[in-house]
């Protein structure tokens, strides 16, 4: 793992990853255990993958951690996640203090359960003034939600005459977005198979790089992080351009 490590250039990280972790369900199963079981043991790799990302100098790491369209699955599982989080936030606060890390949340978070909504806040206070990495979590959140709110508040302001419409562009629909304090997405790692982005950061993986794993999430580790970043390393990022326009900027 070391020699993987030490293989990655440090002049060409992505400055934000985002992270959906499927699979927890499909790995409790293959072991004949309920899908709690997997959620449980996905907190491992959470861990990991936090500390993989500051070990190498990550600025950014967003976790899609629970999406609106959860709520929707079975209430014992629904009521398994948020106490996960409570207990997971209970325990990683003096890791994430450790490293330096700042927590920050994006979505729904009032939709919580209060206790939930308690330890985030705490949490979040207590690591407000880390710089090493920025961990955000994606709660209760859904990016056609996200892109609808930002309509509205939009258009508010506009029949307020807060804003003019030809004032309108990127940079305001950015400044109103859950993500507003964020750089764009580099690059998006989905574990399990699943080739989808899932209602995940559409607007802001608009230039993200994908990268999908049949490695189910609770069995993802440092290891398959860095393999995953030497792959983006060898990518060309083009932004619409040309290759020939990139290696005269690269110049």
């Amino acid at each position: 793992m070391e020699n993987l490590k030490n293989k990655i250039a440090e002049n060409k990280l992505p400055d934000h990853i985002a992270i959906i972790m499927d699979g927890n369900g499909r790995w409790a199963k293959l072991k004949g255990k309920p899908r709690v079981f997997g959620h449980k043991n996905g907190v491992t790799s959470v861990r990991e993958i936090i500390e993989g990302c500051a070990e190498i100098g990550i600025k950014y790491l967003t976790l899609y951690a629970f999406s609106t369209e959860n709520w929707n699955r079975p209430k014992l599982e629904v009521k398994t996640l948020m106490a996960l989080l409570v207990s997971s936030l209970k325990k990683e606060l003096k890791n994430l203090q450790k490293n330096n890390i700042k927590l920050t949340t994006i979505g729904n978070i009032e939709h919580l359960p209060e206790k939930a909504q308690i330890e985030l806040a705490e949490v979040i206070e207590k690591t407000k003034n880390n710089s090493s990495l920025t961990l955000t979590l994606a709660l209760s959140y859904g990016s056609r939600e996200e892109i609808v709110n930002v309509i509205k508040n939009i258009s508010e302001k506009v029949v307020n005459n807060q804003l003019n419409i030809e004032e309108i562009n990127e940079k305001i629909i950015n400044n109103h977005l859950y993500t507003f304090s964020l750089p764009d997405v580099d690059f998006m790692i989905r574990t399990s198979g699943e080739k989808r982005i899932s209602n995940f950061l559409l607007w802001q993986m608009a230039y993200a790089e994908l990268y999908f794993t049949d490695t189910l999430w609770p069995d993802f580790r440092k290891e398959n992080l860095f393999k995953a970043v030497l792959e983006y390393q060898n990518r060309e990022r083009r932004f619409g351009k040309t290759s020939e326009q990139i290696e005269t900027i690269n110049e």
